[in-house]
């Protein structure tokens, strides 16, 4: 393989359809547009769902490898927030996010896969209003799946998020980072990149404890 870069096939799979139009946000940079535009194969404002794209073969040298399907990790489709003190059930949420789609792209190199995860929301506002912005929390794992499930590599996001009048607002967020070996071609079929709200990534990592020094 050497050096040599070579582009797996491109995927996108819908995860939860709510019949809207997905947009990046006002307050999107234009390349993350263009990302997106190139993670899922068109516009970002096409509202028709994905489908999933069978995964280009490779030639032998590479071993058969594609890249891993996207899933969304079980109980961390959506992300609620209520009142200070409350339970994010009913009149109290603010807002409730959700994943409505998702896209991957990765590329070979010297033995590494470097991972484009594109993920796509929408924010619906709440009973007791949001705030005017929001922070979204979103995690990304590499899993070789199986009898005993190993994480092979995971990484947390945030994604900030202005809010308008209209109670319903997407965001969009490109993970460009994720970087993990190859794995063999026996278990490349067991590997997944597993998506999801991770509420944990809002809270700051804690202080390196120091050493007192001996006197």
């Amino acid at each position: 393989m050497g050096d040599r870069v070579i582009r797996f096939a491109l995927a996108a799979a819908v995860s939860i359809g709510l019949g809207a139009t997905l947009l990046p946000s006002a307050g999107s940079a234009q390349s993350l547009s263009d990302r997106f535009k190139s993670l899922f194969g068109g516009g970002s404002s096409d509202s028709k769902p994905a489908t999933a794209a069978a995964p280009q073969p490779l030639s032998d040298a590479d071993a058969g490898l594609t890249c891993p399907p996207v899933q969304i990790r079980s109980g961390a489709s959506t992300y609620s927030v209520a009142q200070d003190g409350k339970e994010a059930v009913g009149n109290d949420v603010k807002f409730l996010a959700s994943i409505t789609r998702t896209a991957r792209e990765c590329n070979l190199n010297s033995g590494q896969i470097t991972a484009k995860i594109g993920i796509q929301g929408r924010i619906i506002v709440g009973p007791q209003g949001a705030p005017p912005s929001v922070q979204v929390p979103l995690r990304v794992a590499v899993v070789k799946g199986g009898v005993g499930e190993k994480t092979i590599a995971t990484k947390a996001y945030t994604t900030t998020v202005q809010m308008d009048d209209s109670g319903s607002v997407p965001f969009s967020l490109v993970a460009e980072d994720v970087v993990y070996p190859a794995p063999s071609a026996a278990e490349n079929d067991d590997y997944i990149f597993y998506i999801g709200f991770d509420p944990q990534a809002l809270k700051p990592e804690p202080k390196p404890r120091t050493q007192k020094k001996k006197h």
